[in-house]
């Protein structure tokens, strides 16, 4: 009984120890900002560069943004 209980906790706390090492730690990209920088990197790299990205419209205001 104390074994498989050990044994459950320790693959427990190895899933959580994977799961929060995911990821990184910053602000998400815009695919306007993803696209500029992927652009950035094929001109460093000598790649074929792709296509230039367009500016972002500006959104309209919804209503119910102040409460989000």
């Amino acid at each position: 009984m104390t074994g498989s209980r050990i044994l459950v906790t320790l693959t427990l706390l190895a899933a959580l120890a994977s799961v929060t090492a995911c990821g990184r730690r910053a602000g998400l990209d815009t695919p306007y900002e993803a696209a500029v920088q992927a652009r950035k990197d094929a001109e460093k790299a000598k790649q074929p560069l792709p296509p230039e990205p367009e500016k972002p419209v500006q959104d309209k205001k919804f209503i119910l943004e102040p409460l989000i």
